[in-house]
């Protein structure tokens, strides 16, 4: 499909914005003279304007086409990536973080549009499966690009090899990426229109199911993410580089499943593919908790228990994410929007339940994941219609 590569490498924007600079949160937090807490704050801002944000990508995209509001979204990012790349302080870092959020919302919730303009059914999980393979990589090679670059030339840089991403990505758009939308299936912006469908959306208990089950599972991404370079430096004592080879490590589960999403999904139905997968992904977590509870969750017991948690959430995240959608075709970009937002809400909640009960060990890290785990399970339980039977 033409521009469809464009779209999955415009994909990682947002992802590498997350994870290159994670083997340098530890060293920042030094130099800016601030607390685990603060520096766990930064995460937590970039989510919470990437959801809100999200709320008016979808809209526009549905008005004006899927390109402006990239072209849009992408500026703001540069300007975020510039301030964190010159702060002089947590203060500014935050703000910078918040900044690179609102524009980074746009690449997360236009490619959905997107995928729902060029397919449907088992052939849209293959394409949002070939997408979060491309995101899914990130994992891997985000946090080690960011320790080689913040081992050559400083933290601060990390920020400027953003910036180069933020500038290439406007070019692919420009010259790349095709408009999925034609002029004729746009929708003019109406307010009015537009709550109608928010309130069909959010009184849709089978779309609020599927969009709190993915965002809850996605959450627990967000936890480790924002505890892990701490758990893995201070309580494991690894490098900022063998942080990265072990979060890589981390990433494989979901690399790896998250390709067989949409072939289990046609053989044996979508619905029962996630239904069986947030178990999965339940059991073992809290299963990795209660080790931590009893003092087993060492290095090699916690990645092993993220590898095959991670990758019951390959399986799990394209497939909502498709079935969510499914019913909403005429308002993709609501619903996208919509969703992504409540999605990232969730995640940053549950950043800042965390972080009053982070000691340095993996503990509160794996009961969070864990109780990620037992929420989404809960969810999986009020699949109902075509997202059950699918």
């Amino acid at each position: 499909m033409p521009g469809f590569n464009g779209l999955g490498l415009l994909s990682c924007v947002g992802p590498f914005a997350i994870d290159m600079y994670l083997p340098a949160m530890p060293r920042i937090g030094d130099d800016l003279g601030t607390s685990v807490a603060a520096m766990q704050g930064t995460i937590t801002a970039y989510f919470l304007a990437f959801g809100v944000a999200q709320l008016f990508y979808g809209p526009w995209a549905d008005q004006a086409g899927r390109k402006p509001p990239l072209y849009a979204g992408l500026a703001i990012f540069l300007l975020g990536t510039l301030i964190c790349a010159f702060a002089p302080s947590i203060g500014w870092l935050m703000a910078g973080r918040f900044v690179q959020g609102l524009g980074g919302a746009a690449v997360m919730v236009v490619p959905r549009a997107i995928i729902r303009d060029m397919a449907t059914g088992h052939q849209a999980t293959r394409l949002m499966a070939a997408i979060m393979l491309v995101i899914s990589v990130s994992p891997m090679l985000a946090p080690l690009a960011g320790a080689g670059v913040m081992a050559v030339a400083g933290w601060r840089w990390i920020f400027g090899a953003l910036a180069l991403a933020a500038l290439l990505s406007l070019m692919m758009i420009r010259f790349v990426l095709t408009e999925t939308l034609p002029a004729a299936q746009r929708q003019r912006f109406d307010l009015a229109d537009t709550l109608r469908g928010a309130q069909r959306l959010l009184t849709d208990r089978g779309f609020m199911a599927l969009t709190f089950l993915g965002g809850f599972a996605m959450a627990s991404f967000f936890v480790f993410i924002a505890s892990g370079p701490f758990v893995y430096t201070e309580a494991f004592g690894l490098s900022p580089t063998g942080f990265s080879l072990a979060f890589a490590v981390n990433a494989i589960g979901f690399f790896a499943a998250s390709q067989l999403a949409a072939g289990l999904g046609q053989r044996f139905g979508a619905g029962a593919v996630v239904r069986v997968a947030v178990l999965g992904f339940c059991a073992s977590t809290v299963l990795l908790a209660l080790l931590g509870v009893f003092g087993f969750a060492s290095l090699a017991v916690v990645m092993a228990g993220l590898f095959i948690a991670n990758g019951f959430l390959g399986l799990v995240i394209p497939t909502v994410m498709v079935l969510a959608l499914e019913e909403h075709g005429d308002i993709a970009g609501l619903a996208s929007s919509l969703g992504g937002t409540l999605q990232m809400l969730a995640g940053g909640v549950m950043i800042a339940a965390t972080a009053p009960f982070f000691d340095g060990t993996a503990l509160p890290m794996l009961g969070a994941i864990a109780l990620c785990g037992v929420i989404a399970l809960a969810l999986s339980r009020l699949m109902r219609g075509q997202a059950a039977a699918a």
